[in-house]
Formats: structure tokens, sequence, C-alpha cells
């Protein structure tokens, strides 16, 4: 969750921070953000990461992948800082292992 008048600075500092350190990763086939405006002055923000391996995303994370990664200035912009991530397999759709 972000301020909604911080979503552009907020992109711009993820592409510099997490976005490069996916893309940077052995085996990550990419990452979106999502957007969604609450219409109370916040916004919510989802972001999916695609792997080819649990490995994979052991190289990104750590061991415990279980565990959300941020980064030093992450307070600046986040109201909210979610302990957990989840993670999923794809089992239909237009998505390429």
């Amino acid at each position: 969750m972000i301020r909604t008048q911080e979503r552009n600075a907020y992109r711009d500092y993820i592409a510099a921070t997490g976005g490069t350190d996916y893309t940077s990763t052995p085996g990550n086939l990419g990452f979106q953000m999502l957007f969604r405006d609450l219409g109370d002055g916040t916004t919510e923000v989802t972001t999916l990461s695609w792997w080819h391996s649990l490995d994979d995303i052991r190289g990104f994370a750590g061991a415990d992948i279980s565990i959300a990664r941020y980064y030093p200035d992450d307070d600046r912009y986040l109201l909210e800082r979610p302990i957990h991530v989840e993670h999923h397999d794809i089992v239909a759709g237009g998505a390429q292992p």
C-alpha cells in the first residue's frame, strides 16, 4: 500500500531496485507491478514475478522464499510491509514455463 500521489515515484523506485534485481537474477522470466487506486488517497500494489523454478526464486529471495524481501528506502513509500509472500504454479493460460 502506497500513497496514490507517489505512484510514479514508487514505480520508478521499484524499476531501479527490485525490478533490476528480479531481471538480473538467473531464472527470472520477468515481473509485473499492478496498482489499484482505492479512492481514499491510497493505492494497493501487487507485484508478480515469473520464475523457472523455486530454486531460482531462492537465488533472489534467500532460503525462506515465504519471507518478503525489502529494500532500505521502502519505508519512504510503503504504508504496510507484509511479512510473507505467496507462490503459485501456473496451470493454465498463455504463459510459458
